[in-house]
């Protein structure tokens, strides 16, 4: 057994947890339908990217009909979540590379999968590195695993748990292995869900609100 991240990341977790409730910000249970979400969600805000998954959906209902819908079209409906020609294209052809592997448009075969080669599979497709990878086990597949979005990242920096030769401003995949190994696999999804809500509502990239903060006794950079 790894020795834990943080001596007190239990207790963290569990502040975090009383704060926010474990809210799961609108993912999907349908591994597709997340996989798809998470896309449309890369480098933009809540908002802007639930409404392009939204447009997304009412106009194409069925995910077959990605797979011939011209990359222009598709562009346009998702122009909600920026990035739309590089999102459009990385959705074409993973639903295009379901169907040529199991027929149709499905994640439904990953269920059956040991965590690595689940892992192994979401990364071999267009778009999709370990942080959209792993939201797809935690959100869809109920696997023990820790997604490292920019808000579990910067609170992670804050809190003194990355290591001191990593680049404090950029999680890469071995920075996201690092937490992932040394956090407990039973708090994993709580504290992700709930360090993103943090992430959001207090610990800000700009102007985190310290004062009111559950966990600023443990944080190593009080008032940045």
């Amino acid at each position: 057994m790894h020795k834990p991240l943080h001596p007190h990341i239990f207790e963290i977790a569990r502040k975090l947890k009383n704060e926010y409730k474990d809210f799961s910000h609108n993912n999907k249970k349908n591994p597709l339908g997340e996989l798809v979400f998470i896309l449309c969600s890369v480098k933009r805000s809540e908002k802007v990217y639930l409404n392009a998954y939204r447009t997304l959906k009412r106009v194409f209902p069925k995910y077959e009909m990605l797979a011939a819908t011209p990359i222009r079209k598709l562009s346009k409906v998702i122009a909600w979540g920026g990035l739309q020609n590089q999102k459009a294209s990385a959705v074409q052809a993973i639903i295009k590379t379901l169907i040529k592997q199991f027929g149709k448009p499905t994640l439904a075969p990953l269920k059956k999968m040991s965590d690595e080669e689940c892992e192994q599979f979401l990364v071999s497709l267009p778009g999709v590195g370990k942080k959209v990878a792993r939201c797809v086990m935690l959100y869809s597949l109920n696997r023990q695993v820790f997604p490292v979005d920019s808000h579990c990242w910067r609170i992670a920096n804050r809190l003194g748990w990355n290591k001191t030769t990593c680049n404090s401003k950029k999680c890469s995949e071995q920075d996201m292995d690092y937490l992932q190994k040394l956090t407990p696999p039973s708090i994993r999804f709580s504290l992700h869900v709930n360090m993103i809500s943090h992430g959001r509502m207090i610990c800000t990239a700009r102007y985190p609100k310290c004062n009111t903060c559950a966990i600023n006794q443990y944080c190593r950079q009080m008032g940045v």
